[in-house]
């Protein structure tokens, strides 16, 4: 008699990693064992500190938050929904649980017996990495470092210098290599065409065997020692040091170390007794070494020409796709990343400033907009830029004004240069638009606060996320506190964003499907910036700002300040942030697998997984849209 609970189970688990590695013979038999728990929101399935469980578990509906406890005080960490594993601990290590797991809301959950799980998938070792790799994974969840800052905490390097030395080292694939019956002067000669320092060794079955140097040359052959003609196999180095792809920047380099050499081979398997792939030499670890944020920044504040920022700022793209493939925590990503395009920018107004024929007459400052001034800006986007200068007399306005537009044009063309397009609408300092006065400043935005309409709006969520990147600080404070002053004057401004804010609705429709583009070279795409993106860098912009809080620009940190003063609806909050990290890491790694923006996403390209990651994201929207239209009244106003 067929079990049909246990082959409903089945049927939901084999959509998923890494019960979709399974045959459907041994998944029916973990199916038969799995417990169904149906649980009510804030139902706990285990604590912090808890003795580990015979089982992990899977969510079947709802969603269930992990969180971390020290004393009153609660972090989420993540919150998992449909397909996602948690409680993984006791299957790879048995210790006490870290996190406590509760429902978040109505919820029913499946639990995997480990032992009937173990003795199942015990061969399996595509099921064994997967689990491994989701637990590893969750330890570098961003929520467990960013978030909380105290779990795994030493598993996480903390400076720059350490998130390159646990980056995966890049070798030399395809090496160079001569038989064991090759003369050495047959193998110099190929060092010498391939301009290379060393060359390996290898059998019949291209298995490493042993390996000649410049060194081994210059100490066995010119010292005569040896003859030209001698087999390599008497001055190789032999047997030879072998290391497995994959490994760290830090493990090859401390290899090197202790057995005093300055070449791996890496092979198939890591051992000497299988097929070479490649050679990791002492140099190729000074180039990894090289590309890391000291080193760029370093190459920045040196650079004389625009050509030499430009190259300086496309090992920042390097770097990026490294620390995504490396999954390093988004935040690290972001501050470093932004270092690196403020350092860009400084760099291009010092230029600038040496081309110009006079110093500035009066003091100025360079402000970022738009994703650069919230610090949130990856991939190469276009430019948002303005400037503000000291006041002057009416009567030298002109002139001076004339003297920064002239400046700004050689900034953002050298800007342009490097690899940020000037931007379609003009918003840039070399317009005069955005290159004015304190003064002209300060009645631009009093305008815009005191009289909104649709054009104020659409310019304030680019103005009003602004980051003083080179010049007088204090002309930029004076400027703040003045927006700031302006805003207590009234609540119209408030409702003209809070409406732009939730103008576009939750990405899913009705049936739970994506909403997509209906028309033009985009249509049946998605549009994460707009859809997804813009909502919650739009209502983090809005509540900051009606909580008169300056100086946080950033969107996920913006939310997460808000969670300190509206505990209440701190967890609302919270979600937010995570979910704005999460989307911005999956449009980036979008931006760089089609070396655009990642701004538009063909669904079709996409994994059934990574769907229902995106939707999780989208979750805690449509909550804090609803949350807007009550707090300024917006039901009314739209």
């Amino acid at each position: 008699m067929k079990n049909s609970i246990a082959e409903r189970v089945g049927d939901f688990l084999k959509g998923y990693p890494p019960f979709n590695m399974l045959s459907n013979k041994t998944l029916l038999k973990i199916a038969t064992e799995v417990t169904i728990t149906y649980l009510e929101k804030g139902d706990t399935i285990f604590k912090k500190d808890d003795t580990w469980h015979d089982s992990f578990y899977i969510v079947r509906n709802g969603a269930i938050s992990l969180y971390y406890s020290n004393g009153d005080v609660k972090d989420i960490m993540n919150i998992h929904d449909t397909g996602d594993l948690f409680g993984l601990r006791p299957l790879i290590t048995k210790e006490p649980y870290k996190l406590t797991a509760t429902a978040n809301e109505e919820s029913i959950v499946y639990a995997v017996p480990i032992s009937v799980f173990q003795s199942e998938t015990d061969n399996n070792t595509k099921v064994q990495k997967y689990l491994i790799t989701a637990f590893a994974s969750n330890a570098f969840d961003p929520y467990t470092e960013e978030e909380a800052g105290k779990i795994f905490v030493d598993y996480l390097p903390n400076t720059s210098q350490d998130m390159v030395n646990f980056q995966t080292a890049n070798y030399t694939k395809s090496p160079i290599t001569c038989s064991t019956e090759s003369s050495l002067k047959d193998a110099a000669k190929k060092m010498s065409a391939h301009k290379i320092g060393c060359i390996v060794v290898v059998d019949d079955e291209k298995k490493p065997v042993g390996i000649i140097t410049n060194s081994d040359i210059k100490n066995k052959i010119a010292t005569g020692l040896f003859p030209i003609e001698t087999p390599v196999t008497n001055i190789m180095n032999s047997p030879v040091i072998t290391a497995k792809k994959g490994l760290t920047i830090a493990d090859g380099q401390l290899q090197m170390i202790k057995r005093s050499i300055g070449h791996l081979c890496i092979t198939k398997d890591g051992t000497d007794n299988s097929k070479l792939i490649g050679v990791l030499t002492h140099h190729d670890v000074l180039v990894n070494l090289g590309n890391n944020p000291t080193v760029i920044l370093k190459e920045i504040k040196r650079a004389k020409r625009t050509k030499k920022l430009r190259a300086a700022r496309l090992k920042g793209n390097v770097l990026l796709k490294s620390y995504i493939e490396q999954n390093i925590p988004i935040t690290h990503i972001i501050n470093v990343i932004s270092q690196i395009n403020d350092a860009v920018t400084i760099r291009a107004v010092e230029l600038a400033l040496k081309k110009m024929p006079t110093a500035p007459p009066v003091t100025f400052s360079w402000l970022a907009l738009g994703s650069q001034g919230r610090r949130e800006q990856l991939l190469f986007t276009d430019q948002d830029n303005a400037l503000v200068f000291d006041d002057v007399p009416e009567e030298q306005y002109e002139k001076t004004q004339t003297y920064f537009l002239k400046l700004a044009k050689l900034v953002t063309k050298s800007l342009n240069k490097i690899g940020f397009e000037y931007c379609e609408a003009d918003m840039m300092a070399s317009n005069p638009e955005w290159c004015k006065s304190l003064t002209e400043w300060k009645n631009q935005f009093t305008n815009w606060i005191l009289s909104p309409d649709e054009k104020a709006v659409l310019l304030s969520s680019i103005f009003f996320d602004y980051n003083r990147v080179y010049g007088d600080k204090q002309l930029v404070d004076d400027l703040t506190n003045t927006i700031f002053s302006t805003l207590e004057k009234t609540d119209l401004f408030y409702k003209f964003l809070g409406r732009d804010a939730v103008k576009s609705p939750t990405p899913l429709g009705f049936f739970k499907q994506f909403l997509v583009e209906q028309n033009g070279d985009q249509k049946e795409l998605f549009n994460i910036k707009s859809r997804a993106l813009m909502p919650l860098i739009d209502a983090a912009r809005l509540l900051i700002l009606s909580k008169q809080i300056s100086g946080v620009n950033n969107t996920s940190e913006r939310f997460e300040k808000l969670a300190e003063l509206e505990p209440n609806n701190k967890e609302l909050h919270e979600s937010c942030s995570y979910a704005f990290k999460a989307l911005s890491k999956f449009k980036t790694k979008q931006g760089l697998l089609g070396t655009n923006s990642g701004k538009f996403i063909d669904l079709e390209t996409l994994t059934k997984e990574e769907k229902l990651k995106l939707r999780r994201c989208f979750k805690p929207i449509q909550k804090i849209q609803e949350v807007l239209k009550i707090r300024f009244d917006l039901k009314n106003f739209m």
